[in-house]
């Protein structure tokens, strides 16, 4: 069985900072591309960031120069490093991540999320 779990969410003041972790675990034998997504209240989910097995990266525009994905392949994890938060960036929170498992079938999973307050 693989899983992602999430990590990091709070609360925060605007312009604070907050980190993001998403562990995968289970029977992995690789994991293809990572990202982090964010559902806001009444709002579709929409794509924040995303990072290759190789390190390359996708922002959205709203979260450009603000957020840093990153990961660990070691430790099959991804974080997301976010400053200068906003109101507007309260949201669930939730990764997702192309994972190979061990019997060589490649899934796509996701977190459950977790909640990100940004409010004074």
């Amino acid at each position: 069985q693989v899983r992602l779990v999430e990590s990091g969410g709070g609360l925060v003041q605007p312009g604070g900072s907050l980190r993001l972790s998403c562990a995968a675990s289970g029977r992995i034998y690789s994991i293809d591309d990572m990202g982090w997504y964010r559902q806001a209240p009444g709002k579709q989910r929409e794509l924040v960031a995303t990072i290759t097995s190789g390190g390359g990266t996708n922002y959205a525009d709203s979260v450009k120069g603000r957020f840093t994905i990153s990961r660990d392949n070691a430790k099959n994890t991804t974080y997301l490093h976010m400053k200068l938060l906003k109101p507007e960036d309260t949201a669930d929170y939730y990764c997702d991540a192309y994972i190979t498992s061990l019997i060589l079938t490649t899934y796509h999973y996701w977190g459950q999320g977790t909640q990100v307050t940004v409010s004074s």
